[in-house]
């Protein structure tokens, strides 16, 4: 199993650091997943390129992953090496006429930057002071809450190539769109963002990312694992109110279920598998689907080896079919 990639991987970053057979529901916030054959943490861009350029010489797959809230790993687990990006720098800002660009690493956490800037009386980034992911992550699947979003703010990132090349995108080049960039499908890894904000008053943004907060308890089920809002927006609809209105809250196969409080997501009541959650969004999707004509879109990433669910669960969530 890849021993002279590992070896050189606990060469680069130190043998404590490269975890063989890890749990995956230790590093998702659903706390759902097998095991990663070899799991690995990066911490700034040399490391990250370092731990790529090994993968590809060794020719061993890779996945690189940021804090897992987003994800579905697969009960069988993942092949090859999980590349998570963490740690933190310090954002580096510069002045752009009235306004500031700030440069943040992409496995820096996107809420505590979110505050960051408050702190630092630069505005707009307030709705994402409760989005549990990276701020790689949230570009690359260009995410939202509260009527902002990533893209609304964005001016360029620096991404990794499959070459191992970096390179500079702007936001247009990222082809920014609803929950969607061209970061997955051309294999790209974010390496930093930058952000284009404005000065504003910090008791007022400070104030609404408070209020948000109390929205969020208020209304998101928080006190259950979960993958945060398990589909997508359909055009002109509410995918949990639809979920809602076609009698689903409380909807359970295992222990996943349709959250009590947030018709949205779906929650771990504490033992759910991979294959609970599949099943659970195929049933909601065939009855979404039946009786409003509306298809749901996983929002959702499902990672790792599916092959043991069902032929209808696999073309239900798009998975690889036999």
């Amino acid at each position: 199993m890849y021993e002279t990639a590992i070896l050189k991987l606990q060469e680069s970053l130190g043998r404590n650091r490269v975890l063989l057979s890890e749990p995956m529901s230790r590093h998702t916030t659903f706390r759902i997943g097998g095991p990663a054959e070899v799991y690995v943490q990066t911490t700034d861009a040399k490391e990250l390129g370092d731990t790529l350029r090994i993968c590809r010489e060794e020719k061993v797959p890779y996945t690189v992953i940021g804090n897992g809230s987003n994800l579905l790993v697969a009960d069988r687990g993942m092949t090859g090496v999980v590349i998570a990006l963490g740690g933190s720098g310090e954002a580096v800002c510069e002045a752009v006429g009235d306004k500031f660009a700030v440069t943040v690493w992409g496995g820096e956490l996107l809420a505590p930057f979110a505050k960051q800037m408050t702190k630092r009386g630069l505005v707009g980034l307030e709705w994402a002071s409760g989005i549990p992911g990276t701020v790689g992550g949230a570009v690359r699947m260009n995410a939202g809450a509260y009527g902002g979003c990533v893209g609304d703010f964005l001016q360029s990132a620096e991404v990794l190539t499959e070459d191992n090349r970096l390179i500079p995108l702007t936001a247009e080049e990222l082809e920014l769109s609803y929950r969607h960039s061209c970061v997955e499908e051309k294999g790209y890894t974010v390496v930093s963002a930058t952000f284009l904000l404005a000065r504003g008053d910090r008791t007022e943004s400070e104030a609404k990312i408070a209020e948000l907060t109390v929205k969020r308890k208020e209304k998101q089920p928080l006190n259950y694992p979960s993958a945060g809002s398990t589909f997508k927006r359909p055009e002109g609809y509410f995918a949990g109110k639809l979920i809602q209105d076609a009698g689903l809250r409380g909807y359970r196969v295992g222990d996943a279920q349709i959250s009590e409080k947030h018709c949205g997501f779906v929650v771990n009541l504490g033992a759910a598998t991979a294959a609970d959650v599949l099943n659970l969004i195929a049933d909601v999707q065939e009855r979404i689907l039946a009786e409003a004509g509306v298809l749901l879109e996983p929002e959702v990433r499902f990672l790792g080896d599916f092959s043991d669910v069902s032929e209808r669960v696999k073309k239900a969530c798009r998975l690889p079919q036999t």
